[in-house]
Parts: structure tokens; C-alpha cells; sequence
């Protein structure tokens, strides 16, 4: 062994670096495999080969060399393949947040492909993870665990062809979050070998099904390697969602299809660049903000015997417990610039090596909590991601939110992020299926939460909308349920969301009575079709389109079995068609994805208070149309009362995309209350293009308003009319100016 070099962390295939033509190889065996990991606080470490299968252990190494915290050694003779695991000596000092233990082999934390799984193989497998004496835990667990710990395998260096990514532009973009493997575990038209892996999310079914959508964007539940907690092993249940994560680099290899010649990267590098090909983009949910290690109760895997004051952030009043700021049990500390240097490599890694698109952070204020442990805007994980030339032009998209001091963040995250707006979430819930939320509140969220992002530069892009989401209710559940029912999850039903804005329609769970059924389905579709016109960034949750339940399970989380597998024999085709179309309007019309914010009547080159800049000669060539108009159903501007108070909400709202006068101007009509309503329509001359009401969303003779301009809007819904673009010459009809401070109406409702 030579002592190699101490960059870059984890296995790399290469000549030995310390001779002076390292840069090449000749071909002579001289390749092999340079080893770097980081333990600061050790005393030794071993690196320790295994046979292919990763059982027995064949050589131990001790690495002489230390740079900087960080121990390496280069191998002669090694490449692909090669199954290694670390064993690191030190103080085991619980009370001073050490935790070495030699005994226990550690996963590499830059693993590119993990070996063996944390699982209970035979009696009494799951104890020997333990780093502790679980009977004195100040002491340590001396028997040895390497036969049945996880490991590395040594991967080449893998390009990926990045020359297909879509690089969909944050206006068009549609994201569809998806569980891999319970998107297509039932899916009739993929065969059954396939089912459930990577492999099937770019079958030719899926690929279809995208296009039909309108969706630009998968947004991946977790791919990381994973270790299902001991609890939910002992009842039989697994992490289905993946929210606990042991490898950063390497991809879960229980969704890979096992055919023979692939392995789980080179299966999913292939569906990335197949989904590239079809122009839709991949997202990561990626968990950077704990580990599958838990508590100090928790398994001794990976971080916690290489540099367990460290990698974590402990309690300062008694160091051999952790901070809980993520409800898993530990917390990374993203204030260590080496955690920060592993956050951004693995990043780095998924984009170059696999051509990923983009990023959306698990409890994402997290990230932002710098040395002291409260969130910054500047906080350093921010300012690296920012600067980084790989990861700069990718998607990131924030959880704006954890269990910390001021965990939550909505809104608060830099310029260039984008985030779930659970706020969004809660008002259009309670706008169609309680009865509250006024005027006001409803265009707010409607017009992309301006009280939230509004500032920093941020465009309204930034608002993620969402009307359910993997953790909470299904769409198909929140029509369904007024109540949580998380049985199966082992918890007694205490665990998940306990305010949901669900309703029921009357009956609890499955229904055989047609009425129930139809306003069911109404509300879907009404909540769908919001969902579509929005200003800011639509996201769908898989499933919700087919109408799947989860049978009333708002935390399904552990659920590996049909609760969760979509259930496509039984899809809804209508409502598929209804999303399809709705969405295609989206795409198809700029005044519905407008992507600045909304400001009634006043001009692009307007100040925020009516004022051109100096210099600057308006043109009223022709007649500027404002963005948006708030119309009461009587005909007139929405004023003053008009947005507070839930006794009558009815309203249109107009758009115009100001960027192109030629465009159409698109003109939404929302009656959410249970009568019918009628509208007087503005000047224009309008066509229905869509109606929630109806059960593929094309709008219907209902839809056709009178001579002297007025329409009857059916309960619960929303149509969609659009004009012809003003031509040269031609009048426009102008809404009264936005009210200023001495009263009027303003052009986005506050929060």
C-alpha cells in the first residue's frame, strides 16, 4: 500500500497517485484503488476487502497516512468490484460524543453501491449493529458484525450524457411526485419482471401517461440507499417512503429490476436518460438532514463510528444524546464544513453521473442551520450551492421546514429556490371542501403567496402548489375521510396529520350512494382544475389522478403493500382525460402560467406605486391590459368587503399575460359554495375552454352564456373561458386602477 492521497473522499479507480505519471495509466497493471475517508477524532483506521459477495473478510489494511482529519491509502491490484468496509479506532467516550468501536464495520459514506442490507437475517442480527452494550449503553458492543454489515463496492467513474436534459424552464414546469416502485408495482401493461423498479418508470405505458398528463418533471420520493428502522422491522413493515437514508451516493437497490447485465446505477442512469429522451425531467428528494443511524439507541452504521461529533449535531447539556430536530432521531450538522463538502459532492455526483435535473431537499431549514444552529439565508450549505457551477443550474426545491427553533421557513429560503407551500395546500382544502377561506385569502395563495416570496428578487415560480402530497391524505382520501385512519402503521392511529381539511361528503370511506360519488368526484376535479391555473409551480401527486386511496392512511409511509401501490386496474380514465386537458390549457396558454407577479392594472414599467421611472415615455399606442382583473359575479371590480367573509365567494378572476398582447386572456369562474351561481361576463368575447363539472373537463352546453352576457356556474366549480387577443384599434375594457393606500382595491390581495 502507498499512501495515496486524501482526495477525493471514498474509492476511486486510478494509478498510484504518488508517482509522478499518475495522471495516465500504460496499461502495465498499475491501476488500482485509492481509499480516503474522513475521521478526525481517530486514533487508527483499517480498510478492510471482502470476497464479491461482501461475507468474508480477506484482508485488513491499517492506513498510515492522515491529512487534515482525513486517513487514505492507494491499493495496487484493486478496480470494479472491490468490497471494502471501514473499522476505526478511538475513544469510545459517549459523554464526550465519541463512539469509536472497531468491532463494527462501517459503511463508507461516499459508497457508490451498497452490499447486504440492515436486516435481521438470522436471531439476534439487529443487536449486533449496536455499537453499545444495549443492556449498559456507556459501554461498548465488542462482538464483531463485519459478516453482516454493509459495504461498498467499487464502481467506475461514470459520465452521464447530459446533452438530452430537458432543461424545462421553471414557467412550464409541472412536477408529479412518484414513489418508484409504487408507481408501477401494478401496472398491467409492464411486464411483471418489471414492475416496481427503475426500469419501468421510462416503459413506453409510463412514457405515455406523462404525455397525456402534461407533466414535465418526476419528482422522485427517495432512490438512496436505505436502512429500514429496527421498530418497523420488528412489525414487518419497512421505510417504503425511503426517508432514511445510508448512502448518499449509491442507489436503492430494492428497486432495481435484477435483470441479468444491469445493477441498480446502471439501471437507473438508463431510465434517467430514457425519461431525457421523451423530454420529461428527474428531481431527487434527497435526505440530507439525518441518518438511518436514529437515536443513541440506533445502529452504529456508517457516520456514527467514523466521526459521531461530527457528523452530528449532539446535545450540548449531554453529548452522548442527540438533537432532534428532524423527529428521526439525529440531526446532521450542516454548520461542519465537511458535512457541507459530503451534502455537495453526493449533490454533484447525482447530476454528473446520472444526469439528474434537480433536487428536492427533505426538511430543508435544516441546511440553513449554520454553527450556532439557527436558519440563515446566507448560511454557508446556501452560499456553496449557489456558487458551484454544477449544481447552480439545477432545480432545488425546499421543505421549507423541521422540528427545530424556528423551524419554519416558508418563504424564507434565497433567490433560486423553490417550495412546497403547505399554505397554498391548507387555503384551496378549505376553500372547496369547509366552507372558509375568504376572497381574499383564496386569490392570495391563488396568485403564488406574494406575502411569502415576493421579495429577494424571487419570482412566483418559487411557490410550489400542491394540493396533496405522499405524507397526508390522497387526493381521492381528502374527499373521503374526515378522519386519519393509521391502523396498519403499528402507532394505535396517533401518528400523521391530525388537521387534514379533509370532508367527507357525508360518509366515511367507500361510498355505493351516487350522490356521494358524484360530489366526490366533483370536488377532485375542482380541486385539480385550481390546481392547473395557479399562478407559481403545479404539483401532482401520482395516484391522484387515477383516483387511488390509501384507505384513509395519511402517514403511509411503512405501507410496502397496496395501500400504497397504485391501483391502476382500477384508475379512473375520466379523470385522467380531465387532468390532461386541464393541463394541456396550461401549457397551451401563457395568461395561466403568468411568470411575474400579478399586478392588476398597472404597466410592466410601473414602480410599486403607479410611477414611471424617470425618462421613461409611455406609449398608449394601444390599450395596456392589465394582468389581472378580480370581478365580483354581479360584473363589477371586486372592492373593499368584497374579499373578506365566507357568506357568498364567488368570483372570476381575468388574466393577461403581459408579455404578449396578441395572446388570449383567459377568464376563471369559481363558484365554491353548494348553489348555483350567475355570472355577468366582462366585455370580451368569450369561449369555454374547460369546465371542472363536467367528467373529462371539456366544457358542456351549460357552459354557453346568454345573448346579454351572463352564465350560470354550477356548484362547486370552475370554467375556464378564453378570448381572442385585442387587436390594433379595438376597445379594451379596462378594470378601475388597483386601490392605493387611501383605499381601494389592491391587485393581489395581502395574506
Amino acid at each position: 500500500m502507498s499512501p495515496g492521497r486524501p482526495w477525493p473522499l471514498g474509492a476511486t479507480i486510478c494509478p498510484d497517485p504518488t508517482t509522478p505519471d499518475s495522471t495516465t495509466s500504460a496499461g502495465d497493471g498499475s491501476e488500482g484503488v485509492n481509499f480516503a475517508v474522513w475521521a478526525p477524532d481517530a486514533h487508527g483506521v483499517d480498510l478492510c476487502l471482502f470476497d464479491a459477495s461482501g461475507t468474508h473478510e480477506q484482508r485488513r489494511l491499517g492506513l498510515s497516512a492522515c491529512n487534515e482529519g482525513v486517513w487514505h491509502g492507494w491499493v495496487a491490484g484493486l478496480g470494479e468490484g472491490c468490497v471494502y468496509g471501514w473499522r476505526v479506532h478511538g475513544p469510545w467516550a459517549p459523554e464526550r460524543g465519541h463512539r469509536f468501536n472497531p468491532a463494527k464495520l462501517l459503511l463508507d459514506p461516499y459508497a457508490q453501491e451498497v452490499v447486504g442490507r440492515y436486516a435481521e437475517h438470522e436471531e439476534g442480527d439487529l443487536a449486533r449493529y449496536l455499537g453499545h452494550d444495549a443492556q449498559e449503553p456507556s459501554l461498548p458492543d465488542g462482538r464483531d458484525n463485519a459478516a453482516i454489515a454493509l459495504k461498498a463496492r467499487v464502481l467506475p467513474r461514470v459520465v452521464a450524457d447530459l446533452g438530452h436534459q430537458p432543461l424545462v424552464p421553471r414557467s412550464r414546469t409541472v412536477l408529479y411526485e412518484v414513489h418508484v416502485r409504487s408507481l408501477t408495482r401494478l401496472h398491467p401493461d409492464i411486464p411483471p419482471e418489471l414492475q416496481g423498479s427503475y426500469a419501468a418508470l421510462a416503459h413506453p405505458a409510463m412514457l405515455a401517461h406523462y404525455r397525456e398528463l402534461g407533466i414535465t418533471t418526476l419528482s422522485l420520493l427517495p432512490v438512496h440507499a436505505r436502512a429500514d428502522e429496527e421498530r418497523l422491522q420488528r412489525l414487518g413493515l419497512s421505510n417504503h417512503w425511503g426517508y432514511s437514508s445510508i448512502g448518499f451516493f449509491a442507489p436503492e437497490p430494492r428497486y432495481w429490476s435484477g435483470l441479468p447485465g444491469t445493477s441498480p446505477s446502471t439501471e437507473f442512469r438508463a431510465a434517467v436518460h430514457s425519461l431525457h429522451q421523451a423530454g420529461i425531467e428527474v428531481v431527487l428528494d434527497v435526505v440530507y438532514n439525518h441518518s438511518a443511524e436514529t437515536d443513541e439507541h440506533g445502529p452504529t452504521l456508517s457516520m456514527r463510528g467514523l466521526a459521531n461529533a461530527r457528523y452530528y449535531r449532539l446535545d450540548p447539556a449531554d453529548p452522548s444524546r442527540y438533537l432532534n430536530w428532524t423527529g428521526c432521531g439525529n440531526v446532521l450538522d450542516l454548520g461542519e464544513p465537511r458535512v457541507v463538502q459530503l451534502v455537495l459532492d453526493s449533490l454533484r455526483h447525482w447530476v454528473l453521473s446520472y444526469g439528474v435535473d434537480g433536487f428536492r431537499f427533505d426538511l430543508a431549514t435544516v441546511l440553513g442551520r449554520g454553527a450556532g444552529g439557527g436558519f440563515h439565508r446566507a448560511a454557508p450549505f446556501f452560499a456553496a450551492l449557489q456558487a458551484d457551477p454544477v449544481l447552480a443550474r439545477v432545480k432545488w426545491i425546499a421543505e421549507p421546514w423541521d422540528l427545530g427553533p424556528q423551524g419554519y421557513q416558508l418563504g424564507g429560503f434565497p433567490p433560486g429556490w423553490l417550495e412546497w407551500n403547505d399554505q397554498y395546500r391548507d387555503t384551496l382544502r378549505a376553500w372547496w371542501l369547509r366552507g372558509g377561506a375568504d376572497r381574499g385569502m383564496f386569490a392570495h395563495r391563488f396568485a403564488a403567496s406574494s406575502g411569502q416570496f415576493h421579495h429577494s428578487a424571487r419570482d412566483p415560480g418559487a411557490s410550489v402548489n400542491f394540493i396533496a402530497a405522499h405524507d397526508g391524505f390522497t387526493l381521492r382520501d381528502l374527499v373521503s375521510y374526515d378522519h386519519k385512519h393509521n391502523e396498519p402503521n403499528g402507532e394505535h392511529n396517533h401518528d400523521g396529520h391530525h388537521h387534514n381539511s379533509s370532508w367527507n361528503c357525508g360518509v366515511e370511506g367507500p361510498s355505493a350512494d351516487p350522490t356521494v360519488q358524484a360530489l366526490r368526484a366533483r370536488l377532485q376535479r375542482a380541486l385539480l382544475a385550481s390546481l392547473a391555473v395557479s399562478m407559481g409551480t403545479p404539483m401532482l401527486l401520482a395516484g391522484d389522478e387515477l383516483g387511488h386511496s390509501q384507505r384513509g392512511n395519511n402517514n403511509a409511509y411503512c405501507q410496502d403493500n397496496p395501500i400504497t401501490w397504485l391501483d391502476w386496474p382500477e384508475a379512473d380514465g375520466e379523470l385522467v382525460r380531465f387532468v390532461g386537458h386541464w393541463m394541456g390549457l396550461r401549457t397551451a396558454h401563457p395568461a395561466l402560467r403568468i411568470p411575474r407577479w400579478l399586478r392588476g392594472g398597472l404597466g410592466d414599467h410601473h414602480d410599486g406605486n403607479g410611477h414611471l421611472p424617470a425618462g421613461m415615455v409611455e406609449r398608449r399606442r394601444q390599450p395596456r391590459r392589465p394582468d389581472v382583473i378580480w370581478w365580483h359575479p354581479d360584473g363589477r371590480a371586486l372592492q373593499g368587503a368584497d374579499w373578506s367573509g365566507c357568506t357568498q365567494r364567488a368570483m372570476a378572476i381575468q388574466l393577461s399575460d403581459p408579455r404578449d398582447p396578441q395572446a388570449a386572456s383567459a377568464l376563471l369562474l369559481l363558484q365554491p359554495d353548494s348553489t348555483p351561481c350567475r355570472f355577468r361576463l366582462p366585455p370580451g368575447q368569450w369561449v369555454a375552454a374547460a369546465a371542472s363539472h363536467t367528467p373529462e373537463g371539456a366544457p358542456d352546453a351549460a357552459c354557453t352564456p346568454t345573448p346579454d352576457g351572463w352564465l350560470e356556474i354550477p356548484a362547486q366549480s370552475l370554467i375556464l373561458m378564453l378570448d381572442k387577443p385585442i387587436g390594433p384599434g379595438e376597445d379594451a375594457h379596462v378594470a378601475p386602477e388597483p386601490l392605493t393606500a387611501t383605499g381601494a382595491t389592491p391587485a393581489v390581495p395581502g395574506p
